[in-house]
């Protein structure tokens, strides 16, 4: 079978610094902080907690109230942030000829606001009945399905819910579609809103979530440091779009980078304690899948929850296979910026590849310094407060999900 290759030509996101791409990407570079302290009026006990929201997203602005109206907030996250792909890409909203084209989508929480605000009617305001919408609302596939109805996508309109590799997976199996031949584009991301009340309280009582305050809070997430308590929830959608090397080339698209591999596996040992025997597997599946070797790889975007139990086994795994080129291998944390978008976090880590790729510039890990260094965390060269500026040719984004699902996806630079 010919495999074709597949480039990247259009990105989006709502970004949760309000900006454009330039914009979000500028401000991980500085190594700033998107958290925010959240504190709601909830009963019997308010939320306080760190948390990323997008409080500049409108979505009436954004979709227009008619279709707004039809869509949970991670739908309208989701929606947006695929309409700016499509428009980065620089494809008409209108077209023909696109019955083989698709979607691909991730997310982990789906509709929970949606199905949570029924529960409210129902049980805290005694109503009756509840919006005759909640199902298509909060169903997992709205997303997917109101970007191909909107764009007229005809092909596979698919939804993948696997934790925090949700939207890693669905970029993934759309790569596979583009590079076979059975897609000439495919629009993909994820997106997720965890801010329902039972969502929150379900993470807070798995003790994984940082502390802190109004004062604190931007620093909440420090993936690999060892003073980390936790990771830090937040809501987003971000979107790329993937085509036919050459179907993108007869156009005059630009081009913002080429994915070229895709690894997935399953730890097959534990729900929530991760094993770098199964990441292993993925990443050699990744640089397998891509044809690329371990000294082909100039820089590794981390999963890095800042969790105790996870980052030192994600280290660990990439110690194992690089060998002794691990302590020159740049890695870095976005999540200490842009939070744990749980769903979307394989998306948004997608997209920071690739403008890292594309600019040849390697966001930091914030927070990060050599003297807060985890013991168990070294090994690799973290890339610590502040940018670094180096040619990339090829770099990796990891996704590594509650269940022991685990996906790599690997992208290569183009050269200008």
């Amino acid at each position: 079978m010919v495999q074709r290759r597949v480039a990247i030509t259009g990105l989006g996101l709502v970004s949760p610094y309000g900006g454009d791409l330039a914009d979000f990407f500028a401000r991980l570079c500085a190594g700033e902080s998107a958290i925010r302290h959240l504190q709601t009026d909830d009963r019997p006990r308010p939320l306080s907690m760190p948390f990323v929201g997008c409080p500049g997203f409108d979505p009436d602005a954004a979709l227009g109230r008619p279709l707004a109206a039809m869509m949970d907030r991670f739908a309208q996250l989701g929606t947006a942030a695929a309409f700016a792909a499509w428009d980065d890409a620089g494809l008409p909203r209108a077209g023909d000829g696109r019955d083989a084209w698709g979607v691909s989508w991730g997310t982990a929480l789906g509709g929970t606001l949606a199905y949570e605000k029924g529960y409210r009617e129902l049980w805290q305001q005694g109503r009756e009945r509840i919006s005759p919408l909640s199902v298509v609302l909060g169903m997992n596939n709205a997303a997917n399905s109101h970007i191909s109805i909107q764009l007229g996508l005809g092909g596979v309109s698919m939804s993948h819910t696997v934790a925090c590799a949700s939207s890693a997976i669905a970029i993934g199996e759309a790569f596979r579609r583009v590079r076979s031949g059975e897609a000439t584009v495919m629009l993909t991301g994820g997106s997720d809103v965890p801010q329902a009340y039972g969502v929150a309280r379900a993470w807070e009582a798995l003790r994984v979530l940082a502390p802190g305050d109004e004062q604190s809070s931007a620093q909440a997430c420090r993936p690999f440091a060892a003073d980390r308590r936790g990771l830090v929830l937040g809501e987003g959608g971000a979107a790329l779009v993937l085509e036919d090397w050459d179907h993108a080339v007869a156009r005059g698209a630009r081009i913002h980078g080429e994915i070229a591999g895709y690894g997935t596996s399953c730890d097959h040992s534990h729900l929530v304690r991760p094993e770098a025997a199964g990441q292993v597997r993925a990443l050699r599946l990744a640089l397998a899948d891509a044809g690329l070797d371990t000294a082909d790889i100039d820089y590794v975007n981390a999963h890095g929850t800042a969790t105790a139990e996870g980052d030192p086994v994600e280290i660990a795994a990439l110690k194992q296979l690089f060998g002794d080129g691990a302590v020159q291998l740049p890695v870095s944390a976005t999540k200490s910026m842009h939070g744990h978008l749980l769903g979307a976090a394989g998306a948004i880590e997608a997209i920071a590849t690739v403008l890292a790729l594309r600019e040849a510039t390697i966001p930091p890990t914030a927070h990060l310094t050599d003297d807060n260094l985890d013991l168990g965390c070294r090994g690799v060269d973290h890339v610590l407060t502040a940018r670094r500026d180096v040619p990339l040719r090829a770099a990796l984004s990891n996704s590594f999900a509650f269940g022991g699902s685990n996906a790599v996806l690997a992208f290569r630079a183009v050269p200008r």
